[in-house]
């Protein structure tokens, strides 16, 4: 089963510019896959605008968000793995969703409840 991510940050998105708010997400830049503009982050997280008046082609498929926009006046592909997302919010109210993209190892998947009867 795919992740929810991905429909959650496309709904958001289209809420939030409906509600004539900018959309922006927090970005794990450490996650495989996530290519962000370099000098930009700290701590390992960048906070992109990804509204459709910021960016270019901007795409959100079950695997990633893309877009072209300008860093410092220098156009730039990002690519963001869904699992790299953080959280998407409001630039103006900070209402928004948090993501727990932590992925499930096989023997985590594996592990079975221990029971214990209690007399």
């Amino acid at each position: 089963m795919s992740g929810v991510v991905p429909y959650l940050v496309r709904a958001y998105c289209d809420w939030i510019e409906d509600s004539n708010l900018t959309p922006h997400v927090l970005v794990d830049c450490e996650k495989t896959g996530a290519v962000v503009p370099e000098g930009f982050a700290k701590k390992g997280k960048i906070v992109l605008n990804i509204s459709s008046t910021a960016t270019e082609n901007r795409l959100i498929t079950n695997d990633s968000i893309s877009f072209k926009a300008r860093f410092s006046g220098k156009p730039q592909t990002v690519i963001i793995p869904c699992e790299a997302v953080l959280t998407i919010y409001a630039k103006e109210s900070g209402e928004g969703i948090m993501f727990d993209n932590k992925l499930k190892t096989k023997s985590d998947e594996n592990d079975k409840p221990v029971l214990t009867i209690l007399d």
